[in-house]
């Protein structure tokens, strides 16, 4: 596993697109999303099908022809430096396979930023044009509307990412569930969607080498067992150098969370590090995909070797 091309920092006035790849946007949170883009000097403009909800499946954001087309013609605009998705919840994975991955690579490299269902894009990005993504809050977030860290951390990472190349847990979190030191490549996301992703097309082959970040949202200990497992089943955690635990917000007990945890991942005998603050939980760190790193499991660091954007 090798590093990615990092995409270029954006600049005050900076265009960004604003696309709803999987479930439904509510207008206000859009609009207030909007704002706060605003604030940072940004340009942003909503693709055309972002505000859309089909009417017989009403969990998705239009059909997906339109959250496809919304996606590649905001990729393949010249004008736009960033494409940020407005939310998660599901779909992702019913558009992927629409979209022209041969074109979207001749547009060259931009920012792509979103989390959760998001995962499935973040995959394809990576394996289709070799692109360093960023799992960090979605524009239209209930989080990101109202936390500042969550906020904060966002923008630093797009303007001057030099100044968090050193991802530090958010407390009172960051405890070594396995103590140790690794270097790898981080890749990850939402671990439903990881294990749902598993032998398609657009998806990593495998963990080997890498630094996996791993997140998730309403999932029982006992579901989380079904997926660690899957993945392990299939050898896809075989090599991987060390993984990162982010938010289980509605996961239950954490207790019995962290018992599934140790229980499936601890014999893979490599550096694990609990409740790192990224994903669900409030506050959500913006974490790159794509880019060397190095973990410390005991102090709760992930420090990249190059800033996330060039």
């Amino acid at each position: 596993m090798n590093p990615l091309v990092r995409p270029p920092r954006l600049a005050p006035g900076a265009r960004v697109a604003v696309v709803a790849p999987s479930g439904p946007v509510p207008e206000e949170r859009l609009q207030a999303g909007l704002d706060i883009l605003r604030g940072w000097d940004l340009d942003p403009v909503v693709m055309p099908h972002a505000l859309e909800r089909q009417r017989e499946l009403d969990y998705l954001a239009g059909t997906d022809e339109q959250r496809a087309a919304d996606l590649q013609a905001a990729w393949c605009d010249p004008s736009v430096a960033a494409v940020l998705c407005a939310r998660g919840g599901y779909g992702a994975q019913r558009m992927v396979d629409l979209l022209d991955w041969e074109t979207m690579r001749a547009a060259g490299p931009k920012v792509f930023a979103g989390f959760s269902d998001v995962t499935v894009l973040h995959q394809a990005f990576a394996t289709r044009l070799g692109l360093v993504t960023l799992y960090g809050p979605a524009a239209a977030g209930v989080d990101f509307l109202k936390n500042a860290r969550a906020q904060e951390h966002l923008r630093a990472t797009l303007f001057e990412p030099e100044s968090v190349r050193t991802v530090k847990a958010v407390p009172p979190g960051g405890a070594a569930l396995v103590p140790g030191r690794a270097r790898g490549i981080t890749l990850g996301g939402c671990l439903s969607l990881l294990a749902s992703d598993l032998g398609t097309p657009h998806a990593h082959p495998g963990a080997r080498g890498g630094l996996l970040l791993v997140e998730d949202i309403g999932e029982s200990p006992y579901r989380m067992d079904r997926y660690l497992t899957q993945l392990l089943r299939t050898g896809w955690l075989d090599g991987v150098a060390g993984i990162v635990l982010g938010s289980w917000a509605g996961c239950g007990p954490y207790g019995e969370l962290r018992a599934v945890l140790a229980d499936r991942l601890g014999g893979l005998g490599v550096p694990v590090v609990e409740e790192f603050g990224f994903g669900h939980g409030e506050g959500a760190l913006t974490m790159p995909l794509g880019v060397g790193a190095e973990l410390d499991a005991e102090v709760g660091t992930l420090t990249l070797d190059e800033p996330a954007l060039s």
